[in-house]
């Protein structure tokens, strides 16, 4: 009995949130109902006035606390029943500081969280048969215009200036899907994480300027103006330089192809105490009614028609690139403008 004794106030002092509230209350009540009985019994009038004053006290506030937790442990007891059966919007009131109130912010905090990993896996689901079904049409395209072409090129009659455009568009096509491919298998990589970084010290900003003048021609060709706030001197980050290179190639590519015609693409580089920040701006020529973290999705295009010779991997793969050496990618959208910002940690 000693030990069993000892045993539960122990119990009582490390679950003493719960417990010590009430073993106080019904410890006070006892010895204090007892001492009254014992002043009743003594025949004294004032006595018997404590006694009914001590009566009416316990009833207010005694039983009157332990009846209304004893309520909201029975609601806290429904709500888990709700949230069991798979009524996740249910949401348990909290009152209160004690122990009750605190089991209520835990179903409702489990809740909260099972919820967000549901909706998680529902949209991963979602985004992997998007993901076939991207990759199945835009590989089958190319795919599709060389075998007519080579059933063309069979005909024995045909002149050599059509065998000619002929080969012309199957050479075209032939390169079309053999960048999908190869994006499809870096893309791969990248996501599994096996990549080898070459990081060294390098100049960002002859990166950037290098990048800018592999689309030159392309760029003048175009309708739209470049507007390039580039330092003039020297920034060195420990990055790949060729990985570093391949972000900003697709970036560039990305305002290149998703402009709006005759409008400007702003491109700045900036330089801060922590960090080394690379902004593209441009003037989307679809309606962006997509979500932001979406875009960054494989084969996903915020161009739904897909009918742009993009494959849907350029922005996956920078960002990949991007985090794989401790920077980050951000996008944000105010009505049609279109801005990805990239930032290295220096």
């Amino acid at each position: 009995m000693l030990y069993r004794t000892i045993d539960l106030f122990s119990q009582l002092f490390i679950f003493r949130n719960a417990l010590f509230k009430v073993v106080i209350v019904i410890g006070a009540s006892v010895f204090a109902g007892m001492a009254f009985v014992a002043l009743f019994l003594v025949g004294s009038n004032s006595a018997a006035l404590f006694f009914f004053i001590y009566l009416a006290a316990y009833a207010i506030f005694i039983l009157r606390y332990v009846i209304k937790r004893t309520i909201y442990f029975s609601q806290v007891v429904k709500g888990s029943d709700e949230i069991v059966s798979g009524n996740f919007d249910y949401i348990i009131e909290e009152k209160g500081r004690d122990d009750i109130a605190r089991l209520a912010y835990n179903f409702n905090n489990i809740k909260n969280g099972f919820k967000r990993s549901l909706e998680s896996q529902i949209k991963s689901e979602r985004l992997k048969t998007e993901l076939i079904t991207n990759v199945s049409h835009d590989l089958k395209t190319p795919l599709t215009s060389i075998i007519n072409y080579v059933d063309l090129l069979k005909d024995e009659g045909l002149s050599q200036e059509e065998k000619y455009s002929y080969i012309e568009v199957l050479d075209r096509k032939a390169q079309r899907l053999r960048v999908l491919i190869e994006d499809l298998f870096e893309a791969a990589k990248m996501s599994s994480g096996a990549v080898e970084l070459n990081r060294e010290r390098v100049d960002i900003v002859a990166i950037l300027r290098q990048a800018l003048g592999e689309f030159d021609e392309k760029i003048n060709n175009s309708s739209l103006t470049f507007r390039a706030n580039i330092p003039s001197e020297k920034i060195y980050l420990y990055l790949d330089g060729k990985k570093t290179w391949r972000v900003f190639e697709n970036l560039i590519n990305n305002a290149l192809k998703y402009s709006q015609p005759n409008t400007r693409v702003y491109i700045d580089l900036i330089e801060t105490e922590a960090s080394v920040k690379l902004t593209i701006k441009n003037i989307a020529n679809y309606e962006m009614d997509f979500d932001v973290e979406e875009i960054f999705e494989r084969f996903k295009r915020g161009d739904k028609s897909r009918n742009t010779e993009g494959s849907g991997l350029g922005l996956a793969i920078a960002k990949s690139i991007v985090e794989l050496q401790d920077g980050k990618t951000s996008i944000e959208i105010d009505g049609d403008l279109f801005k990805v910002i990239v930032e290295f940690r220096k």
